[in-house]
């Protein structure tokens, strides 16, 4: 009979209402879980029953069912927190974790990340997030897999380049001939401060993660030509050759050429220091009649200073013209290479000269001459062959940015030998030195540093990490370096309506979803990455109440129809009394 039917439709209200406050009640309670989805339902109509009528055959349902239960996958609202690593994603994606125990991977939109003891980037159940470590320019490499920090220290980094930019006083007077002939490594201070008009320091970094100080001296040569040399401390100087010698700690050397008018800075040379020896007094020097013959005298020379002899050019050889005057029986230099433009001729005969090359007041070289008439003007060449320890630089020798290099050895290895690029605002473009924007200058003021600064730096703990939009996670760590470590991987379904929930906001993969396609955040459709952030559930209470009426009151209708329907039967067994 129809009223038996009646209650069965009844009943399967009554059930899959209840099932739907069951929905509305897990909704509810998730309100504060982070990262959930809510879920919605969805009724339909059972098999209908086939009634005869007087028009014919029709239908009556029997009651209803529910047609699905399903994730509605709307973005949450982001809250923020005070934690690098809690992260949410703003659009499309899950974020992958591994099970601790197994290899099998899960996906969850609640970023509440930790590092754990190990170093393992977790959720609050120590599942492990997925992603791809990076190289020094953030570039990924190799596959998805567990982001982990294997190393809490970073490592040193050695100095490639000096940055120093000064102006130098255009007022100043020289302070030594040849600067670097006042260099004496062995002395409680190498260089004298009445030798050198101004000096800089700055701090290098060796390969182990050590700081050595790097000094720059300078000394007006002439007009607007500068000497300057680039030292270290000479117990810190392990070259082979050098240490513990006079040159021990001297670098390098060279001149500074600056504009006559504007002070700009023009040109710049370099020799490196390459080995220390001295040469024997009275050799390696000769002297030739620049006469044709004319002369023909016998000579010799004596080098009373070898290490006047130390600015030379090319392989270590300059010459200097001298020229006798009949009238005052003296000589007098004519040229020197542009080598020794503050030589002085101490006294000069017709038989002997003496030669000052460092303006120190004693004879550098005295030159006798044994045999020969002398005529007036006639002209002396000698060839002073001087210290062959210094490399002179040239733009073959330049790095790839165009500035020279000194070198250093500040760990007496092997091949611990470390090349420095010295700056001072101005390189090589292939054709000449161009000053930089920030360039050393020589104008009428006090000299000063204007700016420095060096490459590198020492070892150093980590401190933190950061995550951009991107998700490149990068190590904050206490010597100032920001280096990138990995890169968080984010995987997206072709159907998410077809992942399987797991419980602990955490989804599998099933044959209804489809396979996980992994990929960087803001490419390939998937979202990007609010670091600081974690996304809040997406239930709407409001809607969650609305529901929650209309339910109450189709179960309460529900159950309306099986007492009325029972209240029916009751007339109907009363029809026999």
């Amino acid at each position: 009979m129809a009223l038996s039917s009646a209650l069965f439709s009844g009943i399967s209200g009554l059930s899959n209402l209840g099932n739907a406050m069951q929905i509305i009640g897990d909704n509810i309670a998730n309100i504060n879980t982070v990262g959930f989805k809510g879920s919605t339902f969805t009724f339909q109509d059972l098999l209908s029953q086939a009634m005869f009528t007087r028009a014919g055959t029709s239908q009556v349902g029997r009651g209803t069912a529910l047609a699905d239960i399903y994730a509605t996958f709307e973005q949450g609202s982001f809250e923020s927190t005070g934690n690098n690593t809690d992260l949410a994603i703003g659009g499309d994606g899950f974020f992958a974790v591994r099970e601790a125990t197994s290899e099998s991977l899960f996906y969850t939109r609640a970023g509440n990340f930790r590092f754990d003891k190990d170093g393992n980037l977790v959720n609050p159940e120590g599942y492990v997030v997925q992603g791809w470590s990076v190289d020094a320019n953030g570039a990924i490499e190799g596959s998805a897999d567990d982001i982990s920090l294997k190393s809490f220290t970073s490592e040193p980094e050695a100095t490639a380049e000096i940055t120093i930019i000064t102006n130098v006083d255009k007022d100043q007077s020289s302070n030594s001939s040849i600067l670097s002939s006042s260099w004496d490594g062995t002395a409680t201070t190498p260089l004298a401060s009445i030798n050198y008009e101004y000096q800089s320091t700055v701090k290098a970094y060796d390969s182990l993660g050590s700081t050595h100080d790097i000094t720059v001296y300078y000394d007006k040569l002439s007009g607007s030509v500068w000497e300057y040399l680039v030292t270290c401390n000479p117990d810190e100087d392990l070259r082979s050759g050098i240490k513990d010698t006079k040159g021990a700690g001297l670098l390098a050397r060279g001149r500074v050429t600056y504009n006559e008018g504007s002070g700009a800075l023009s040109s710049l040379t370099m020799s490196r220091l390459t080995g220390y020896t001295i040469a024997t007094p009275g050799t390696g020097q000769s002297a030739t009649d620049a006469e044709s013959g004319s002369f023909g005298g016998d000579f010799t020379i004596t080098v009373n200073n070898p290490d006047a002899l130390t600015y030379v050019t090319g392989a270590g050889l300059s010459t200097m013209t001298l020229t006798y005057d009949l009238g005052t029986t003296s000589w007098d230099g004519i040229s020197l290479d542009n080598n020794y433009d503050d030589k002085v001729i101490l006294s000069s005969s017709a038989t002997q000269i003496e030669v000052d090359l460092d303006g120190s007041g004693t004879a550098d070289i005295t030159i006798d001459i044994t045999s020969g008439t002398l005529a007036d003007d006639d002209d002396i060449e000698i060839d002073l062959q001087g210290s062959g320890d210094w490399a002179v630089q040239t733009t073959t020798n330049l790095n790839n940015d165009g500035y020279y290099q000194f070198q250093t050895d500040f760990l007496g290895g092997a091949s611990t030998t470390q090349d420095i690029a010295f700056d001072i605002g101005t390189r090589w473009d292939g054709t000449s030195f161009a000053p930089d924007s920030l360039a050393s200058t020589q104008y009428a003021s006090s000299s000063t540093t204007v700016f420095q600064s060096a490459g590198g730096y020492g070892a150093g703990a980590l401190q933190g990490v950061d995550v951009d939009v991107e998700g490149l996670i990068t190590g904050v760590y206490s010597n100032g370096q920001v280096l990138p470590l990995y890169r968080i991987a984010l995987a997206k379904f072709q159907s998410v309506q077809g992942l399987f929930k797991e419980g602990g906001n955490l989804y599998r993969e099933t044959r209804q979803s489809g396979p996980a396609t992994t990929a960087l955040p803001g490419t390939n459709g998937l979202g990007n990455i609010a670091p600081n952030s974690l996304e809040q559930s997406n239930v709407d209470i409001a809607t969650e109440f609305v529901k929650m009426i209309t339910t109450q009151r189709g179960f309460q209708a529900n159950s309306k129809i099986i007492t009325v329907t029972d209240q029916m039967l009751a007339e109907l067994i009363n029809l026999k009394r």
